[in-house]
């Protein structure tokens, strides 16, 4: 059985590391993660890539710059529009670097909203789009999206513990993985590089990132991709209410509402969403 690999390569002038597992299968699946702190792409899809493997696909996650084990720039850029232009490019690079034509893409929380900017971009190398709780729609700042971006304000293990149950809408889910899932996330987000790309990322204030991350309306609604919004109803981080924006403005498109789910589907209705993904990738909903 092929194992999930991690490496580097160079993607323009940083270096990228990432997991990847399926080498030679047909259809290929770019994963891109959220950004709470410690985020990388291993946190958000441990459980995907082996059960995608298994089902005949290539599967890629990189660590966004400034996140894991992905460089860190020495002078990071200064708002998420300059973020986003670094990542975009990476992600290109990085599929070139691979000599991966198309892919599907699967973004998680901020990683949606750096998958629609791609896709912008370059539609012409993306399939089918699943977007997870997903950035990129407007919506007022909540409370919990500004501590999980402020983590570094007072950064300390209880509250990387408190964001982790932010994620998951019923914590006894988690419950006996909590010490280990949150001293996993803050001995990563404590890493200096890893601070440093965070802080310049999401200062203060943050509602202006929100706002940067936003497509025009004009640009979702020229995108010709079938896309799949998944997002949990109760959602304390990215509010529900982002997916129906998207459903309004996006051309093709089918949505799926877990009740009583929180910011983690892919972790806390981890089977069903495996499927919904793989019937949605099969053109089978």
């Amino acid at each position: 059985m092929q194992e999930v690999t991690s490496t580097r390569v160079k993607t323009g002038d940083y270096e990228t590391y990432f997991y990847r597992t399926g080498i030679g299968n047909n259809e290929a699946i770019l994963f891109i993660h959220g950004s709470g702190p410690g985020a990388t792409a291993w946190s958000n899809w441990q459980y995907a890539l082996p059960f995608f493997k298994e089902r005949g696909f290539d599967c890629i996650a990189p660590d966004l710059i400034g996140f894991g084990m992905s460089e860190h720039p020495s002078s990071p850029p200064k708002g998420i529009r300059s973020w986003m232009r670094l990542w975009v490019d990476q992600l290109k690079d990085l599929l070139d670097e691979l000599e991966v034509k198309n892919v599907h893409l699967v973004g998680n929380s901020l990683g949606g909203a750096v998958a629609l900017h791609l896709l912008a971009e370059a539609p012409d190398r993306i399939d089918r789009v699943v977007l997870m709780g997903s950035a990129g729609a407007p919506f007022r700042l909540t409370p919990e999206l500004d501590r999980v971006w402020g983590f570094y304000e007072d950064p300390s293990a209880e509250a990387m513990a408190q964001i982790i149950r932010w994620f998951a809408y019923d914590e006894s889910f988690i419950k006996d993985n909590l010490d280990s899932i949150s001293k996993m996330r803050f001995e990563a987000a404590m890493n200096p590089a890893v601070r440093r790309s965070y802080e310049a990322m999401f200062p203060p204030l943050r509602q202006r990132i929100v706002d940067d991350l936003v497509l025009p309306s004009a640009t979702l609604c020229r995108i010709q991709q079938q896309v799949l919004l998944v997002h949990g109803l109760n959602d304390p981080i990215v509010p529900v209410e982002t997916s129906y924006y998207f459903a309004k403005h996006l051309p093709w498109v089918k949505m799926m509402i877990y009740g009583q789910c929180s910011h983690w589907t892919q972790v806390e209705y981890r089977e069903s969403f495996h499927s919904l993904l793989l019937h949605f990738f099969h053109n089978e909903i």
